[in-house]
């Protein structure tokens, strides 16, 4: 497989999972956050968000540093537009195969 389709792969398994992308909302709405404060409201507990913290951070779309005694988890923006213009190329591909297909479509009637 080529490395151009191999190198985001693990930026959208991260997002693949509804949690996480679920924290990353979180983190996109409130900005940095601690694990208390990403977890107030939700039904997953703070082992499972700082595991999928871990998860997001592995795939370098979280970092997190020190304040006091709690750790803030904020997003990695670069690593997020990355993954967009992932998604845009993709996109374009499947617009021209889309192309390709009606002029072959419209060719054959």
């Amino acid at each position: 497989m080529s490395a151009k389709l191999t190198k985001p792969a693990p930026l959208f398994a991260a997002l693949a999972d509804e949690t996480r992308l679920g924290i990353v909302a979180r983190l996109c709405e409130r900005g940095p956050s601690s694990i208390a404060r990403l977890t107030d409201g939700s039904s997953v507990s703070r082992q499972a968000v700082t595991k999928h913290l871990h998860a997001l951070a592995h795939a370098g779309l979280v970092r997190s540093s020190r304040a006091g005694r709690e750790r803030i988890w904020s997003l990695e923006p670069k690593r997020l537009a990355e993954a967009g213009r992932h998604l845009e190329h993709i996109s374009r591909q499947w617009d021209a195969a889309l192309l390709r297909l009606k002029a072959l479509v419209e060719d054959d009637e």
